[in-house]
């Protein structure tokens, strides 16, 4: 392989297709980042005839062969025993000894999350890693966490969060104070949990890498009221969830009733581009990618039964948040807090 600027980890044989889907989705990366470099772990029998289709791809990929894959339906517990020498675990191990400089993984989730929180553990000032992703709105991206990774969670969580969030925003957004929200059953001061008004009152306070915007709602979020929405891993898995069943229904229905009819036909045949546009704008593969934020090192985890397009989507964003500094850029901001001892757990 040649020496490249940037390399990254790929866990081969993570997800419902593994090799099929993440050597295509690495080559597609490859044309609009050609600074990459990549590391494949996997079995090189099924990843070898792949790479041969894809000779630019295979000119800056080394493969490291293992027979060993971590199963999707297996429980993090179970997965954490038995990952040693695992695709998985062998390519978050790359990131922790500086071979590589991100990792991304379609494999289970909850292995990953638990692997990537023991090798590459937590930057110091955060408790828990969260997972982030990208929601298209009417304004602009929104960047919403977490999302499934922290089911229950005290204001402290709540406000590393908004901390990990108004970084991603900064960067992807290029905004230089991100607005932050925290997800709530109404936007007045007196309505949520205890937690989430406390989380309010310190965000308020605190001097963080954005600005508090207030109590948002379900609906604020697609309506991009604010750059950062921040929860709970409960009730923002249940949104992610919710608007891709929503963006499914809205493309199915749109569909169904234009094929209805011959006017409905021609109609959208004049209309083609603009409904290309739209259909594009909705399609979830683009928006690929919940980034673990808080671990020394990045890790990206991509949908399970994606395709080359939507595995592409999740190496991208790997490659955005490396080259613009994602890690060093936290680690300085969460800094910046401790010295001001506002909301470390030791001041909380």
């Amino acid at each position: 392989m040649s020496t490249r600027n940037i390399i990254i980890a790929l866990d081969a044989m993570g997800g419902d297709y593994g090799p099929e889907s993440v050597i295509p989705g690495a080559a597609l990366t490859l044309k609009a980042h050609p600074q990459l470099g990549f590391i494949l772990f996997g079995d090189e029998g099924q990843i070898g005839p792949l790479l041969d289709k894809e000779p630019a791809l295979k000119a800056v990929s080394t493969v490291v062969h293992t027979d060993h894959k971590i199963m999707s339906n297996e429980k993090p517990s179970t997965a954490l025993r038995s990952s040693k020498g695992s695709s998985m675990r062998l390519a978050i191990e790359a990131v922790k000894e500086g071979r590589a400089m991100a990792v991304v993984s379609a494999g289970n989730t909850g292995a990953l999350m638990a692997l990537a929180k023991m090798v590459l553990t937590p930057l110091p000032g955060i408790n828990r890693p969260a997972i982030a992703s990208i929601f298209p709105t009417r304004q602009s991206d929104t960047i919403m966490l977490d999302l499934g990774a922290n089911v229950l969670v005290d204001a402290e969580n709540l406000v590393q969060f908004a901390v990990l969030g108004a970084v991603f925003a900064k960067l992807h957004k290029n905004v230089a104070q991100p607005s932050v929200g925290l997800l709530n059953v109404g936007s007045e001061e007196m309505k949520g949990p205890d937690h989430v008004r406390e989380a309010a009152a310190i965000l308020s306070e605190v001097e963080f890498p954005g600005h508090y915007y207030g109590f948002v709602e379900g609906d604020d979020i697609t309506k991009g009221t604010v750059d950062v929405v921040v929860s709970d891993g409960y009730a923002g898995n249940i949104a992610l969830k919710t608007a891709e069943g929503v963006g499914s229904l809205t493309t199915h229905l749109f569909k169904k009733n234009v094929m209805r009819d011959p006017l409905g036909i021609l109609g959208s045949m004049m209309a083609y581009f603009a409904l290309k546009r739209f259909q594009d704008q909705l399609d979830p593969r683009r928006y690929n990618g919940g980034v673990f934020l808080g671990l020394n090192g990045l890790c990206v985890k991509s949908h399970g039964g994606c395709d080359a397009l939507a595995f592409s989507s999740a190496v991208n964003l790997a490659a955005e948040l490396v080259e613009q500094g994602y890690v060093e850029m936290v680690g300085r901001e969460i800094e910046h807090l401790s010295e001001q001892k506002s909301f470390l757990s030791q001041e909380l």
